[in-house]
């Protein structure tokens, strides 16, 4: 463990083997670092925080700081991070809030690029990536390997899929689709996320397979919810396309990214 004499430690903190806390970086009370955990300087990780092990944290990032909520008012409240990620310059994490589940959840092996913000009570997964800038509202759900282009922001209780890519500068107001491909703004569904599939290393057959119950779904005749019963006989052999019906049916009424959305 190695604790530079300029940084402030509280007495409630637990520090793991390996930890490193840089230069005028501050560790409030009930924060818990993993081991290896590594705060380069000015970093300040506020209170009721874990980072899981092996995550490093850089300058000037604010890490379970106070939930942006003029409902809140002191409350025991709770920021849970995975391990392995690597967080920028000047991102914010906030902490959850007694009216949502009390806790903000981030996944492991995510890059969180300059200026990043998670807001309260979010649920972020794994393996993704937020580009520079690229906000959460509260309570917003983002599934496992998504991509978030920079300066995009996903409103508050909204939800991104699993595999799904948005572009830069998206206002994010409706759910997207797993796998979906959105930008713009309002954003709009704009295809599948190719070139993630692609990299995931989904063959050329597989592909043309999601691309066509892709149009049977969004772009087929008739009703909207009996095309979704359509693609999910048609294609009840793709766990991806599965997944996509299952993510738009748990989302009951809630707007639906689409590709004519405004």
């Amino acid at each position: 463990m190695t604790i530079h004499p300029t940084a402030l430690i509280d007495a409630t903190a637990s520090l793991a083997d390996g930890v490193e806390v840089g230069p005028w970086c501050t560790v409030g009370p009930n924060v818990v670092l993993g081991e290896g955990v590594r705060l380069v300087s000015h970093v300040v990780v506020q209170q009721d925080t874990t980072v899981g092990a092996g995550t490093t944290i850089h300058p000037f990032a604010v890490i379970g700081g106070d939930p942006q909520h003029n409902g809140y008012k002191g409350e025991p409240v709770r920021l849970e991070i995975g391990e392995n990620n690597l967080i920028r310059e000047h991102c914010t994490f906030n902490r959850g809030t007694p009216q949502g589940t009390g806790v903000t959840v981030v996944g492991s092996n995510n890059l969180f690029m300059t200026g990043a913000h998670v807001g309260h009570d979010c649920v972020v997964g794994s393996n993704l990536v937020m580009a520079n800038n690229a906000t959460l509202g509260g309570h917003a759900h983002i599934g496992d390997k998504v991509f978030l282009g920079g300066l995009c922001a996903v409103h508050q209780n909204g939800r991104v899929g699993q595999g799904a890519i948005i572009g830069g500068l998206a206002a994010v107001t409706r759910d997207v689709i797993p796998y979906g491909s959105a930008w713009g703004n309002h954003a709009r569904l704009r295809g599948l996320n190719l070139i993630g599939l692609k990299r995931k290393g989904y063959g050329k057959d597989q592909v043309r397979r999601l691309l066509a119950a892709y149009r049977d779904l969004f772009e087929g005749q008739g009703e909207f919810a009996g095309r979704i019963d359509g693609v999910a006989q048609a294609y009840a052999d793709l766990p991806e396309i599965m997944e996509i019906i299952a993510f738009i049916r748990d989302g009951g009424r809630r707007p639906l990214c689409l590709p004519n959305a405004e």
